[in-house]
Parts: structure tokens; C-alpha cells; sequence
């Protein structure tokens, strides 16, 4: 049976992840940091999901997982490590306390790199361990490759996971395994709630403050019509799974949207966006 590790298994991508990977014959090792979670994820998908207790920015945790990994294959490689877990901290860019910028760094960069040095050896870096080499799946955003305004500390960090994925794409062609990056827009998540419960009134005396309330609203309206989590589950089995897959992969209910932020000129966005969120008359 083919093993896959998931970190942020216990809501959202991870866990629609989880359960297509699960209903395609794969056994799951999904992180959770919270017992009850475990118990209720455990409880939802049966006995090939297999609860991992850590939170992604504590290496020796995250260590201590990998060797429980390891001891369950039995001397053989992990198919896949799928770098799911992450937040969104939102806010005008210079006036995001500096913590929140270091916490989003740390969950949404470091969590995937401690993550891969741990699992990398399972993956194929450990030469004596038997099968085909696995591949590392990074979900990113269309904010890996686009910068929005009041989201500063997000893009951020996914365009840091990107260049991370590019670079250790290219340094692991030595032991054969893969580096896939997923680029999902609007997916039926949790996050969604979350962001309702943001308080934007905390820059209540900031010229951003009107912006805030604006792109709170759109990003609202954009959750009406988002994708369903599970379409990105289905594309996580994919591309672990193919022959030859992409380097990259979009998934978008708007790819005319997507198209066009790639071809227009970077001012003419910049006027179009500004308009949209009330940062230009």
C-alpha cells in the first residue's frame, strides 16, 4: 500500500487530500495538532488514516513524526509528502505588527522546508530504503505568483514557498523525486469563516482602513462562488499519481481571470485592482 504524508490534515485541502487518497487505496499520515481532531479525522476516514500530532514550525516534532513514519514503511519509500498547512494574515504591508509577518513566515516557508528535510529521506533521499522515489507536493496560490494589496504577509509567503519548490525541484532530480507546486484561487475552505471573524477595526485609524472594509467584503463575495475543496483533493491524487506531471498546476473557476493578470500590464492591474478596493478614485 502506497503511503502519503499531509500536514494540515484535519480541515480543508488536507483533508479532502486525505480522502481521496484514502478512497484510491493510499494510507495517510495527516498532521493535526489537536487530540480531538485526531480522534474525529481517524474516526471519519477509517483505519488508513493514520494521525500525525505536530504543528509544522516545531522541527522536533515534525522529527519525531518522520521516525514514526519510517518505522511504519517497513524499509519502504513514502509516495508522497503533500505541504498543505498554512493561515492567511491580511493588512496594509507596513503596518502589520512584525510578529504576525514572522508567524506567517514560519507556518507558511519554514513549515514546508522542516517538513521536506524531515520526510526527504523517506522520500527517496535514504538510498537504502526500497521503491520508486516520491514526490512533494506544495499547495501555494494565485498569491504565489500575484501580489494583492492588504495581503501582504500571504503573498509573501507563498511566493517564498514557490522559489523553495524551484530550487529543491532542481536539487532532488538526484534522487529522483519530484517537486509538484498547486497554485489553487477561491477553494470552498474554512478559511472563509475565518476571515469573517477578522477584525479590521483594529486599523480602524488607518488610511487603509476603508480598503480593508472593501476587500474583506470582495474576498466574502468571492467565497460565494469558490470551488469545491474537493476539486482540489482530486488534483492532489493526480498529480501524485501520473506519469509525468506538470511542474505547476492552476485551479480556478476564472481561468480568463488568471489569463489576463498574466498577459496585462502590471500598471494597468495595478489601476484596475487599486479601483476595485477603493485605493484610487
Amino acid at each position: 500500500m502506497r503511503s502519503v504524508v499531509i500536514t494540515g490534515a484535519s480541515t480543508g485541502i488536507g483533508l479532502s487530500a486525505a480522502q481521496v487518497l484514502i478512497a484510491n487505496g493510499f494510507r495517510v499520515f495527516g498532521s493535526v495538532r489537536k487530540a480531538a481532531d485526531a480522534e474525529r479525522v481517524t474516526k471519519e476516514l477509517g483505519a488508513n488514516f493514520v494521525p500525525l500530532m505536530f504543528d509544522v514550525t516545531d522541527e522536533a516534532a515534525v522529527l519525531a513524526a518522520a521516525r514514526q513514519v519510517r518505522e511504519a514503511l517497513g524499509g519502504e519509500k513514502l509516495a508522497g509528502l503533500v505541504n498543505n498547512a498554512g493561515i492567511a494574515v491580511a493588512g496594509p504591508s507596513l503596518e502589520v505588527p512584525l510578529d504576525d509577518y514572522r508567524r506567517q513566515i514560519d507556518i507558511n516557508v519554514m513549515g514546508p522546508i522542516i517538513a521536506s528535510r524531515a520526510f526527504g529521506p523517506l522520500l527517496g533521499m535514504d538510498t537504502d530504503l526500497k521503491g520508486a522515489p516520491g514526490r512533494i507536493v506544495m499547495i501555494s496560490s494565485v498569491a504565489g505568483i500575484n501580489g494583492n494589496p492588504l495581503t501582504a504577509p500571504y503573498c509573501l509567503s507563498k511566493h517564498a514557498l514557490e522559489g523553495f519548490s524551484e530550487s529543491l525541484r532542481r536539487e532532488l532530480l538526484l534522487f529522483g523525486i519530484d517537486v509538484i507546486i498547486i497554485g489553487p484561487a477561491a477553494i470552498k475552505t474554512p478559511i472563509w469563516d475565518k476571515g469573517k471573524q477578522v477584525d479590521v477595526t483594529v486599523y480602524s485609524n488607518s488610511p487603509y482602513y476603508k480598503a480593508l472594509q472593501n476587500m474583506r467584503a470582495y474576498m466574502m463575495q468571492l467565497s460565494e462562488t469558490a470551488l469545491p475543496v474537493e476539486k482540489v483533493g482530486e488534483l492532489v491524487h493526480r498529480v501524485l499519481t501520473m506519469p509525468r506531471p506538470k511542474v505547476r498546476y492552476e485551479i480556478s473557476n476564472q481561468p480568463l481571470q488568471l489569463a489576463l493578470m498574466r498577459i496585462l500590464p502590471k500598471r494597468m492591474l495595478d489601476r484596475a485592482i487599486g479601483k476595485r478596493v477603493g485605493l484610487l478614485p
